[in-house]
């Protein structure tokens, strides 16, 4: 298995809660859980708010935002959120095109996947968790090549329109697939115990499979493997799950 490259997040001593957040899938169709995130980010009393991933449902490229009210209203969020506290953005499997500029003028930060949060003693990896879901082999056939920036600057360089019904298309089969799948992907195990070992770390978070839970890992006694909730507000549903974690070490799953 090749060799990961972790970025690194350092907090500050004085800090005493961090908010991660994923999945959100943020799109005009789910107002609901749009306002439920708003909420979130003007109210947290967290000193920091990290985002790993599928914040938004979809992202063809920063200059979709000038031709997009929604976009616009989601900006406007985390520019208002980075003025009072650390917003950090880690790119998903469906918002990996988020770049630079746009988040430069949030004034938010890009976090590597996956990332080493150093907070006093303690040390988490963090990652959005598509990398680790080494079953669902042809979408990890299709990352490597969406990752890379020849693919990357083919893509943004199509026009908006084409992007947007590039994006659409891609949705929809990856919803075919997602439905034909006998059962759906989860984090290697073997690939969690090398992240964890590599990083000096007992402990994972992340997101991507819409499936919160706490599990053991394989072969690291102690070590353990939190997966976020995926956010839906509706008239069905009320997911909006925030995971708090506190300076002294304690972690807690808070609804929002």
């Amino acid at each position: 298995m090749a060799s990961t490259a972790f970025g690194t997040f350092e907090a500050p001593a004085g800090w005493q809660a961090v908010d991660l957040i994923s999945d959100l899938h943020l799109q005009a169709a789910e107002p609901g859980t749009f306002e439920a995130w708003r909420a979130h980010m003007q109210g947290t009393t967290a000193d920091a708010v990290l985002l790993l991933g599928d914040v938004f449902e979809v992202w063809v490229g920063d200059d979709a935002v000038a031709q997009d009210p929604f976009l616009q209203a989601c900006a406007q969020v985390l520019r208002d959120a980075s003025r009072r506290m650390t917003v950090g953005f880690m790119p998903g499997n469906r918002d990996f095109l988020v770049g630079g500029a746009f988040l430069g003028s949030c004034g938010v930060q890009l976090l590597q996947d996956p990332t080493v949060l150093v907070w006093g003693t303690q040390r988490v990896v963090l990652s959005h968790g598509d990398a680790l879901c080494l079953g669902d082999e042809a979408y990890q056939r299709f990352r490597v090549v969406a990752r890379t920036p020849g693919w990357q600057a083919e893509f943004l360089a199509k026009p908006l329109t084409e992007r947007l019904a590039m994006a659409q298309a891609m949705r929809a089969q990856s919803e075919a697939h997602n439905q034909s799948m006998v059962s759906f992907a989860d984090a290697d195990a073997a690939m969690t115990r090398d992240w964890l070992q590599a990083a000096n770390s007992q402990h994972l978070i992340h997101g991507h499979t819409h499936r919160p839970a706490d599990h053991p890992v394989e072969g690291l006694p102690g070590a353990i493997r939190q997966v976020l909730s995926d956010w839906h507000v509706n008239a069905t549903q009320q997911r909006a799950q925030v995971l708090r974690l506190h300076a002294d070490g304690r972690r807690e799953r808070l609804p929002s």
